[in-house]
Protein backbone atom coordinates (compact mmCIF):
# COMPACT_ATOMS: atom_id res chain seq x y z
CA UNK A 1 0.00 0.00 0.00
CA UNK A 2 1.34 3.41 -0.85
CA UNK A 3 2.34 5.55 2.11
CA UNK A 4 -0.13 8.29 2.82
CA UNK A 5 1.10 11.79 1.55
CA UNK A 6 1.89 14.28 4.17
CA UNK A 7 -0.73 17.65 3.19
CA UNK A 8 0.59 20.64 4.44
CA UNK A 9 -2.16 22.68 2.77
CA UNK A 10 -3.18 25.70 4.44
CA UNK A 11 -6.85 24.43 4.47
CA UNK A 12 -8.71 22.63 3.80
CA UNK A 13 -6.36 21.22 5.80
CA UNK A 14 -4.93 17.79 7.02
CA UNK A 15 -7.40 15.76 9.83
CA UNK A 16 -6.34 13.00 11.76
CA UNK A 17 -6.54 9.52 10.63
CA UNK A 18 -8.74 8.26 12.94
CA UNK A 19 -11.25 10.92 12.53
CA UNK A 20 -11.20 9.90 8.73
CA UNK A 21 -12.04 6.39 9.19
CA UNK A 22 -14.72 7.13 12.07
CA UNK A 23 -16.23 9.36 9.67
CA UNK A 24 -15.99 7.10 6.85
CA UNK A 25 -17.85 4.87 8.83
CA UNK A 26 -20.69 6.77 9.78
CA UNK A 27 -21.29 8.06 6.45
CA UNK A 28 -22.30 4.39 5.73
CA UNK A 29 -23.85 3.96 9.59
CA UNK A 30 -24.33 6.55 12.14
CA UNK A 31 -23.23 4.53 15.68
CA UNK A 32 -25.59 1.36 14.45
CA UNK A 33 -28.66 3.45 14.01
CA UNK A 34 -28.45 1.82 10.49
CA UNK A 35 -28.70 4.90 8.58
CA UNK A 36 -25.99 7.70 7.18
CA UNK A 37 -25.33 10.25 9.13
CA UNK A 38 -25.93 12.13 6.01
CA UNK A 39 -29.48 11.03 5.87
CA UNK A 40 -30.40 11.41 9.16
CA UNK A 41 -32.90 14.44 10.16
CA UNK A 42 -31.42 16.88 12.38
CA UNK A 43 -34.22 17.02 15.04
CA UNK A 44 -33.78 13.34 15.22
CA UNK A 45 -31.94 12.44 18.77
CA UNK A 46 -28.62 10.90 17.69
CA UNK A 47 -28.37 14.16 16.07
CA UNK A 48 -29.07 16.51 18.90
CA UNK A 49 -27.29 14.62 20.90
CA UNK A 50 -24.38 14.88 19.01
CA UNK A 51 -24.33 18.58 18.21
CA UNK A 52 -24.73 19.21 22.19
CA UNK A 53 -22.15 17.06 23.05
CA UNK A 54 -19.76 18.63 20.17
CA UNK A 55 -20.80 22.11 22.54
CA UNK A 56 -20.08 20.78 25.26
CA UNK A 57 -16.41 19.52 24.23
CA UNK A 58 -15.85 22.88 23.03
CA UNK A 59 -16.54 24.17 26.46
CA UNK A 60 -14.34 22.13 28.11
CA UNK A 61 -11.27 22.16 25.86
CA UNK A 62 -11.10 26.40 25.71
CA UNK A 63 -12.63 26.73 29.19
CA UNK A 64 -15.27 28.60 27.58
CA UNK A 65 -17.57 30.05 30.73
CA UNK A 66 -20.99 29.72 31.32
CA UNK A 67 -21.97 33.15 30.12
CA UNK A 68 -20.69 32.54 26.49
CA UNK A 69 -22.68 31.07 23.86
CA UNK A 70 -20.90 28.45 21.54
CA UNK A 71 -22.77 28.63 17.67
CA UNK A 72 -22.17 26.16 14.65
CA UNK A 73 -23.07 28.39 11.84
CA UNK A 74 -22.11 28.38 8.22
CA UNK A 75 -20.56 30.78 5.85
CA UNK A 76 -17.35 30.81 6.98
CA UNK A 77 -15.54 33.05 8.71
CA UNK A 78 -15.85 35.25 5.95
CA UNK A 79 -19.43 35.90 6.73
CA UNK A 80 -18.04 36.67 9.91
CA UNK A 81 -16.60 39.41 8.81
CA UNK A 82 -20.15 40.85 8.14
CA UNK A 83 -22.34 39.18 10.91
CA UNK A 84 -20.60 40.35 13.93
CA UNK A 85 -20.19 44.30 13.12
CA UNK A 86 -23.77 44.32 12.51
CA UNK A 87 -25.06 42.55 15.26
CA UNK A 88 -22.81 44.31 17.66
CA UNK A 89 -22.16 47.90 16.18
CA UNK A 90 -25.04 50.47 16.94
CA UNK A 91 -25.30 53.37 13.83
CA UNK A 92 -22.26 55.27 14.58
CA UNK A 93 -20.21 53.31 16.77
CA UNK A 94 -16.99 52.53 16.07
CA UNK A 95 -14.81 49.30 16.23
CA UNK A 96 -10.67 49.13 16.03
CA UNK A 97 -9.28 46.76 13.73
CA UNK A 98 -5.60 45.31 13.21
CA UNK A 99 -4.33 45.01 9.71
CA UNK A 100 -2.05 42.01 10.13
CA UNK A 101 -2.67 40.66 6.65
CA UNK A 102 -5.15 39.25 4.20
CA UNK A 103 -8.21 38.13 5.69
CA UNK A 104 -7.86 40.87 8.48
CA UNK A 105 -7.93 43.34 5.32
CA UNK A 106 -11.39 41.45 3.98
CA UNK A 107 -12.88 42.14 7.46
CA UNK A 108 -12.22 45.63 7.53
CA UNK A 109 -13.77 45.84 4.14
CA UNK A 110 -16.78 44.24 5.33
CA UNK A 111 -17.03 46.21 9.16
CA UNK A 112 -17.16 49.49 7.11
CA UNK A 113 -20.45 48.97 5.94
CA UNK A 114 -21.90 48.61 9.65
CA UNK A 115 -19.94 51.56 11.70
CA UNK A 116 -16.68 53.70 11.79
CA UNK A 117 -13.85 51.36 11.58
CA UNK A 118 -10.65 52.43 12.44
CA UNK A 119 -7.68 51.02 11.31
CA UNK A 120 -4.95 51.00 14.70
CA UNK A 121 -2.27 49.45 12.88
CA UNK A 122 -0.86 47.82 9.65
CA UNK A 123 1.85 45.63 8.51
CA UNK A 124 1.13 46.10 4.94
CA UNK A 125 4.08 48.16 4.36
CA UNK A 126 6.51 45.60 5.01
CA UNK A 127 4.48 42.55 3.24
CA UNK A 128 2.66 41.64 6.94
CA UNK A 129 6.32 40.28 7.89
CA UNK A 130 5.31 41.00 11.93
CA UNK A 131 2.67 41.75 14.12
CA UNK A 132 2.65 45.35 15.10
CA UNK A 133 1.84 46.27 18.54
CA UNK A 134 1.99 49.75 19.19
CA UNK A 135 -1.09 51.25 18.65
CA UNK A 136 -3.49 54.01 19.79
CA UNK A 137 -6.64 52.58 20.31
CA UNK A 138 -9.97 54.62 20.08
CA UNK A 139 -11.48 56.03 23.40
CA UNK A 140 -15.23 55.21 22.08
CA UNK A 141 -14.40 52.11 20.49
CA UNK A 142 -16.48 49.03 21.31
CA UNK A 143 -14.47 46.45 20.12
CA UNK A 144 -10.74 45.54 18.42
CA UNK A 145 -10.66 42.97 16.32
CA UNK A 146 -7.47 40.76 15.48
CA UNK A 147 -6.27 38.07 13.60
CA UNK A 148 -5.03 35.89 15.81
CA UNK A 149 -2.87 33.63 13.18
CA UNK A 150 -2.05 34.97 9.81
CA UNK A 151 -1.87 31.68 7.37
CA UNK A 152 -0.69 33.30 4.24
CA UNK A 153 2.24 35.66 5.89
CA UNK A 154 2.96 33.36 8.62
CA UNK A 155 2.79 35.85 11.82
CA UNK A 156 0.67 35.15 15.07
CA UNK A 157 -0.27 36.93 17.75
CA UNK A 158 2.02 35.66 20.77
CA UNK A 159 0.18 37.60 23.46
CA UNK A 160 -3.50 39.38 22.99
CA UNK A 161 -3.71 43.06 23.49
CA UNK A 162 -6.08 44.35 25.88
CA UNK A 163 -8.93 46.22 24.62
CA UNK A 164 -10.34 49.30 25.37
CA UNK A 165 -13.88 47.64 24.37
CA UNK A 166 -13.66 43.99 24.43
CA UNK A 167 -11.73 42.13 21.97
CA UNK A 168 -13.06 40.39 18.49
CA UNK A 169 -10.73 36.95 17.20
CA UNK A 170 -10.54 35.40 13.94
CA UNK A 171 -8.89 32.21 15.26
CA UNK A 172 -10.13 30.19 11.99
CA UNK A 173 -6.25 29.08 11.79
CA UNK A 174 -5.15 28.73 15.57
CA UNK A 175 -8.34 27.51 17.23
CA UNK A 176 -7.48 24.64 19.38
CA UNK A 177 -3.48 25.08 19.38
CA UNK A 178 -2.88 26.69 22.38
CA UNK A 179 -4.48 28.03 25.51
CA UNK A 180 -6.68 30.59 25.33
CA UNK A 181 -8.15 33.42 28.18
CA UNK A 182 -11.54 33.34 26.23
CA UNK A 183 -12.57 35.68 28.97
CA UNK A 184 -10.68 38.30 27.16
CA UNK A 185 -12.81 37.83 23.89
CA UNK A 186 -16.33 39.30 23.30
CA UNK A 187 -16.11 36.75 20.24
CA UNK A 188 -14.47 34.55 19.21
CA UNK A 189 -14.97 33.14 15.41
CA UNK A 190 -13.16 30.34 13.44
CA UNK A 191 -13.50 28.19 10.30
CA UNK A 192 -13.35 24.70 10.81
CA UNK A 193 -11.80 23.96 7.88
CA UNK A 194 -7.89 24.43 9.01
CA UNK A 195 -7.78 23.30 12.55
CA UNK A 196 -10.75 21.38 13.85
CA UNK A 197 -12.71 20.24 11.22
CA UNK A 198 -13.36 20.28 7.14
CA UNK A 199 -15.13 22.99 5.79
CA UNK A 200 -18.72 23.27 5.96
CA UNK A 201 -19.10 24.40 9.42
CA UNK A 202 -18.26 27.94 11.50
CA UNK A 203 -17.87 27.76 15.05
CA UNK A 204 -18.57 30.79 17.14
CA UNK A 205 -18.37 31.62 20.61
CA UNK A 206 -19.96 34.82 21.49
CA UNK A 207 -20.62 36.49 24.96
CA UNK A 208 -24.56 36.41 25.97
CA UNK A 209 -24.99 39.74 26.91
CA UNK A 210 -23.31 41.28 23.32
CA UNK A 211 -26.46 39.42 21.74
CA UNK A 212 -28.84 41.88 20.15
CA UNK A 213 -26.40 44.41 21.42
CA UNK A 214 -26.62 46.34 17.90
CA UNK A 215 -30.40 46.45 17.29
CA UNK A 216 -30.97 46.45 14.33
CA UNK A 217 -33.25 44.72 12.46
CA UNK A 218 -31.71 41.96 10.69
CA UNK A 219 -32.37 38.86 8.35
CA UNK A 220 -33.45 36.00 10.11
CA UNK A 221 -30.36 33.93 9.06
CA UNK A 222 -28.15 36.87 9.66
CA UNK A 223 -29.24 37.00 13.44
CA UNK A 224 -27.19 36.15 16.21
CA UNK A 225 -30.03 36.18 18.57
CA UNK A 226 -31.64 33.85 16.37
CA UNK A 227 -29.19 31.08 16.50
CA UNK A 228 -28.09 31.30 20.21
CA UNK A 229 -32.61 30.92 20.81
CA UNK A 230 -32.44 27.71 18.36
CA UNK A 231 -29.27 26.25 19.71
CA UNK A 232 -27.70 26.57 15.98
CA UNK A 233 -30.62 24.20 14.93
CA UNK A 234 -32.96 27.39 13.08
CA UNK A 235 -32.39 25.48 10.25
CA UNK A 236 -30.83 22.47 8.94
CA UNK A 237 -26.98 22.56 10.08
CA UNK A 238 -24.12 21.27 8.81
CA UNK A 239 -24.81 18.13 10.41
CA UNK A 240 -21.87 15.67 9.27
CA UNK A 241 -19.24 18.72 9.22
CA UNK A 242 -19.92 18.92 13.06
CA UNK A 243 -19.42 15.33 13.75
CA UNK A 244 -16.04 15.64 12.21
CA UNK A 245 -15.74 18.32 14.22
CA UNK A 246 -16.67 16.57 17.11
CA UNK A 247 -14.23 13.35 16.30
CA UNK A 248 -11.63 15.68 16.56
CA UNK A 249 -12.04 17.47 19.59
CA UNK A 250 -12.60 14.24 21.21
CA UNK A 251 -9.28 12.76 19.58
CA UNK A 252 -7.82 16.63 21.29
CA UNK A 253 -9.29 15.72 24.13
CA UNK A 254 -7.56 11.79 23.90
CA UNK A 255 -4.40 13.45 23.34
CA UNK A 256 -4.49 15.31 26.44
CA UNK A 257 -6.37 18.76 25.24
CA UNK A 258 -5.25 22.26 24.53
CA UNK A 259 -2.23 22.47 26.65
CA UNK A 260 -0.78 19.38 25.57
CA UNK A 261 -1.05 19.62 22.15
CA UNK A 262 0.47 23.45 22.51
CA UNK A 263 3.78 21.33 23.91
CA UNK A 264 3.51 19.31 20.26
CA UNK A 265 2.90 22.45 18.23
CA UNK A 266 6.07 24.34 19.76
CA UNK A 267 7.71 21.07 19.37
CA UNK A 268 7.29 20.43 15.24
CA UNK A 269 7.48 24.45 14.55
CA UNK A 270 10.60 24.78 16.67
CA UNK A 271 12.39 21.90 14.53
CA UNK A 272 11.07 23.38 11.24
CA UNK A 273 12.38 26.58 12.13
CA UNK A 274 15.84 25.86 12.89
CA UNK A 275 15.89 23.84 9.87
CA UNK A 276 15.02 26.89 7.88
CA UNK A 277 17.86 28.83 10.13
CA UNK A 278 20.34 26.56 9.80
CA UNK A 279 20.29 25.67 6.20
CA UNK A 280 22.05 28.33 4.16
CA UNK A 281 19.48 27.44 0.83
CA UNK A 282 16.80 28.86 2.87
CA UNK A 283 15.40 31.78 4.80
CA UNK A 284 12.11 32.87 6.47
CA UNK A 285 10.58 36.28 5.78
CA UNK A 286 8.74 36.79 9.37
CA UNK A 287 10.02 38.45 12.37
CA UNK A 288 11.50 35.67 14.81
CA UNK A 289 9.05 37.10 17.33
CA UNK A 290 5.86 36.65 15.57
CA UNK A 291 6.61 33.34 13.46
CA UNK A 292 3.54 31.43 13.59
CA UNK A 293 3.22 28.22 15.05
CA UNK A 294 0.96 26.87 12.45
CA UNK A 295 1.72 28.33 9.32
CA UNK A 296 5.82 28.30 8.75
CA UNK A 297 6.43 30.09 5.18
CA UNK A 298 10.24 29.99 3.73
CA UNK A 299 11.84 30.99 0.63
CA UNK A 300 15.57 30.68 -0.71
CA UNK A 301 18.27 32.52 0.69
CA UNK A 302 19.43 33.42 -3.14
CA UNK A 303 17.99 31.82 -6.54
CA UNK A 304 16.36 28.94 -6.71
CA UNK A 305 14.19 26.84 -8.79
CA UNK A 306 11.12 26.43 -6.81
CA UNK A 307 9.15 24.52 -9.30
CA UNK A 308 11.99 22.11 -8.91
CA UNK A 309 11.81 21.33 -4.95
CA UNK A 310 8.09 21.36 -4.84
CA UNK A 311 8.66 19.25 -7.39
CA UNK A 312 11.38 17.16 -5.21
CA UNK A 313 9.10 17.22 -1.77
CA UNK A 314 5.82 15.65 -3.73
CA UNK A 315 7.85 12.52 -4.69
CA UNK A 316 8.33 12.02 -1.35
CA UNK A 317 4.93 12.09 -0.46
CA UNK A 318 4.88 16.37 0.61
CA UNK A 319 2.27 17.72 -0.98
CA UNK A 320 0.81 21.39 -0.99
CA UNK A 321 3.98 23.34 0.23
CA UNK A 322 3.70 26.19 -2.75
CA UNK A 323 3.75 29.61 -0.66
CA UNK A 324 0.90 32.20 -1.59
CA UNK A 325 1.29 34.16 -4.59
CA UNK A 326 2.10 37.44 -2.29
CA UNK A 327 4.92 35.61 -0.55
CA UNK A 328 5.85 33.55 -2.82
CA UNK A 329 8.46 30.75 -2.05
CA UNK A 330 6.70 27.79 0.24
CA UNK A 331 4.65 27.16 3.10
CA UNK A 332 4.41 24.63 5.68
CA UNK A 333 0.90 24.60 7.51
CA UNK A 334 1.86 22.36 10.31
CA UNK A 335 -1.61 22.20 12.11
CA UNK A 336 -2.37 19.94 14.87
CA UNK A 337 -2.81 16.61 13.13
CA UNK A 338 0.08 17.17 11.04
CA UNK A 339 2.16 14.10 12.91
CA UNK A 340 5.57 15.16 13.94
CA UNK A 341 6.61 12.65 11.17
CA UNK A 342 5.80 14.85 8.12
CA UNK A 343 7.44 17.48 9.68
CA UNK A 344 10.47 15.55 10.33
CA UNK A 345 10.46 14.40 6.65
CA UNK A 346 10.17 17.85 5.77
CA UNK A 347 13.31 18.89 7.22
CA UNK A 348 15.02 15.37 6.16
CA UNK A 349 13.90 16.73 2.35
CA UNK A 350 15.58 20.32 2.94
CA UNK A 351 18.89 19.07 4.29
CA UNK A 352 19.11 16.16 1.70
CA UNK A 353 17.82 19.19 -1.69
CA UNK A 354 20.41 20.10 -3.51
Amino acid sequence: MMRKKFNFSAGPAVLPDDVLKQAAAAAVDFNGHGMSILEMSHRSAPIVDMVSETRQLVRQLLNVPDYYKILFLQGGASLQFSMIPMNILKDGETADYTDTGAWSAKAIREARHFGNVQVVCSSKASVHNHIPKDFEQSPDQVYLHITTNNTIFGTQWQEFPDANGFLVGDMSSDIFSRPVDVSKFGIIYAGAQKNMGPAGVTMVIVRKDLIGRSERDLSTMLDFAVHADKDSMYNTPPVFAIYVVNRTLQWLKALGGVDAMHEQNKTKAKLLYEEIERNPLFKSPVAEKDRSLMNVPFVFAESGDEKHFLDYCADRGLVTLKGHRSVGGFRASIYNAMPMEGVESLVEAMQQYK
